[in-house]
């Protein structure tokens, strides 16, 4: 018994490990790592910003063009250059240290935000400045996601990776949860332009986070090989030859494609359908990252758990059926509630398949197969969010969400039928 006493020299070192205790206790073991602690809670304050600028872009593009059709442009604007780009930006993130990619990432998004604000509070805005500046802020996002999302097996290990990517779904939903409220609340009482303000200096936080961490020599992975070209081509190989990645970056892409299009048309929905106004819009956006947050949560708390590719497959079900629920209610409390499963459906379905992917792949090869990851989940919206805000645009906004809806069911339920052994990916025996 006595060889299991700790014996600290100080308090200082007493609370220290203390606090680490705890956060085991509490399935908060990413969070004994001080660099993703600095990154997490920059990411906590920057991610709010995100959102208000979120909620407040789409209510400004609807109120400058009243048509569902530029909704989804400027969707597609903001998400083009993940289809684009994100490839290139998987090759960056195995050659170069991905904190400075991040970093770099950050203060090129802050200018751009700054600059859409000024133009919102002088008045001069028009629905091709915002076009112009999402598809550079997209641009920006296609380099620095493939860092990110690959970083964290960077700064917490692989034993501690699935907790890291749940705590940092949970800020980024917990997040999306309280940014559109907020900007619900302060573009009644202050305007717009004070949502582009404070996103612009929640950017801030991250950049100081990331300005303060530290890393050993041993800790900074870069693989820099012979040629860019070859280097792409060996990370698509990688890819098709692997029927596990294959499947999950697949899985991934159907939600995304037909899908993740609602987020566009929800002011749609909160101003013809709901009539709840611009307050509204900020609870439904709210209600959606509640239930991400729920999810992302759980994820926390379960840890590593078996039968992850049963869950990755009964997300993506929940997620569909909320989802065709909600594209035909005319009920504010029915579509919050069902806004919330679509969002714990979502986030149950992405971050499992991300750990499991990041789990499955080599050190050399995580950027680029993260980047396929990212330019799938991310950019496959593009397509769809053009389709459907093209069909809205002919048939009514209910109707095309409703088809995108059936659609994402079907080809859910289809994967699983024609590929079963989704099932069983990263089951334990």
């Amino acid at each position: 018994m006595a060889s299991r006493i700790r014996l600290y020299h100080n308090d200082k070192e007493r609370k220290t490990y203390g606090i680490i205790i705890w956060m085991k206790f509490k399935s908060l073991t990413a969070l004994s790592y001080r660099n993703f602690r600095l990154f997490w809670f920059g990411q906590i304050i920057s991610l709010t910003g995100t959102w208000m600028h979120s909620a407040a872009q789409g209510w400004l593009v609807f109120k400058l063009t009243n048509s569902p059709f530029y909704l989804g442009l400027v969707s597609s604007a903001l998400s083009m250059p993940i289809l684009l780009f994100t490839l290139a930006g998987g090759v960056l993130a195995d050659r170069f240290f991905k904190r400075n990619i991040i970093l770099a990432a950050q203060v090129i998004l802050m200018l751009l935000v700054l600059i859409l604000a000024v133009l919102v509070s002088t008045g001069s805005v028009t629905v091709w400045h915002v076009l112009a500046i999402s598809f550079l802020i997209g641009t920006t996002n296609a380099f620095e996601i493939p860092a990110r999302q690959s970083f964290f097996i960077e700064m917490v290990g692989k034993e501690n990776l699935m907790n890291a990517i749940a705590l940092n779904s949970a800020a980024f939903h917990g997040a999306r949860m309280i940014g559109p409220t907020v900007a619900g609340i302060i573009i009644g009482g202050l305007g717009l332009a004070a949502c582009f303000y404070i996103n612009t200096l929640s950017f801030l936080a991250a950049i100081f986070g990331l300005l303060k961490m530290r890393f050993k020599p041993d800790e900074i992975k870069t693989f820099p090989r012979a040629g860019i070209r070859q280097e792409f081509k060996d990370g698509l190989k990688y890819i098709f030859s692997n029927p596990g990645v294959y499947t999950l970056i697949l899985s991934s892409g159907i939600i995304s494609f037909f899908g993740f299009p609602y987020v566009t048309f929800l002011p749609v929905y909160a101003r013809d359908i709901l009539k709840t106004g611009a307050t509204g819009l900020g609870i439904l956006m709210g209600f959606a990252g509640a239930g991400a947050f729920t999810g992302a949560v759980s994820l926390a708390v379960r840890g590593d758990v078996s039968n992850k590719g049963i869950i990755l497959a009964a997300s993506s079900i929940t997620f569909s059926i909320a989802l065709l629920i909600f594209s035909v209610s005319t009920t504010a409390w029915l579509s919050y509630t069902m806004l919330f499963f679509v969002g714990l459906g979502a986030i149950n379905q992405i971050a499992t398949a991300n750990s499991l992917l990041q789990l499955m792949v080599p050190d050399e090869l995580r950027g680029r197969v993260m980047s396929s990851f990212t330019m799938v989940f991310l950019g496959m919206s593009t397509i769809g969010t053009f389709f459907i805000g093209s069909l809205a645009h002919y048939t009514g906004t209910q109707h095309a969400l409703q088809t995108g809806a059936g659609l994402c069911l079907f080809t859910s339920l289809l994967l699983i039928l024609k590929k079963p052994e989704i099932l069983k990916i990263g089951s334990r025996k």
